[in-house]
């Protein structure tokens, strides 16, 4: 799955599907956007040489593909972990997933919620919603739009450090994961804390419905680091939902 993604022999657009009737369509479109944003965050942020990464086409977006680079050790170590993901995301288990860089000078929190019953969902919004009238328009344009908007916001944050360290944490559905569930790559965690050098700020980027799935996307960084961005630039094409910026992470009840 993922390295069909990533390989260039493939056709270089990122297609979705005309319809999604149906688990498997969704996950994969799941599987792939998480791809694209994890990959956008890293290319963006300059983790990985420009060798690590192929060019595709998500309808008018260009898009940088994370791919295994033997001459790159860590984006080979990356894509291993997205194969982890994957299994999780598969088997219902994965809840959250965690980016951090540096301790901790930026984290993306990558959250998800599956269909327990079918297709007829509530996933608790603020705005209710059957979630049977998600059409695949509807999530086509908001997954074109999470991504313009974690361009816009990787370009305006502040330098990371040289010495960057990457690191990935999984949060898995406690009522349904086995105890000794560990996805391939991952060992068991030793803290589940994350601690900020300096004050966080928490954006919420943006989130992607699926009549079967939502994804949400997050973004936790250093309150100074982002003294020089321009706020209404996060809020382009967005009119309904408005990025927030938040001083702690309190628009979900149930986090």
């Amino acid at each position: 799955e993922m390295n069909s993604l990533l390989s260039l022999n493939l056709q270089s657009a990122i297609v979705f599907p005309n319809k999604i009737s149906t688990e498997q369509q969704s996950l994969m479109l799941v599987k792939r956007l998480l791809a694209v944003a994890v990959s956008c965050i890293t290319y963006l942020r300059g983790i990985f040489p420009e060798s690590a990464y192929g060019t595709r086409y998500m309808d008018d977006v260009c898009v940088k593909i994370l791919r295994e680079d033997k001459n790159c050790p860590g984006s080979t170590q990356l894509v291993k972990w997205m194969l982890g993901c994957y299994d999780a995301l598969q088997k219902k288990y994965l809840q959250n997933d965690c980016i951090c860089l540096q301790t901790i000078t930026e984290c993306y929190h990558f959250k998800f919620k599956y269909t327990h019953d079918g297709p007829l969902l509530d996933f608790g919004s603020k705005n209710k919603r059957n979630d049977s009238t998600i059409t695949c328009a509807d999530t086509r344009k908001a997954s074109v739009l999470l991504i313009r908007k974690i361009y816009v916001l990787m370009q305006n944050l502040s330098p990371l450090p040289s010495d960057v360290c990457l690191t990935m944490k999984l949060f898995y559905y406690d009522e349904v994961t086995p105890s000794d569930y560990q996805p391939p790559g991952f060992k068991e965690g030793e803290c589940e804390g994350m601690i900020f050098e300096g004050e966080p700020m928490y954006l919420n980027v943006g989130e992607v419905p699926t009549p079967f799935h939502m994804l949400k996307v997050k973004v936790t960084t250093e309150k100074q680091r982002m003294e020089n961005v321009d706020k209404s630039i996060l809020k382009q094409g967005e009119r309904n939902v408005p990025i927030q910026v938040l001083r702690g992470d309190r628009d979900d009840p149930e986090e």
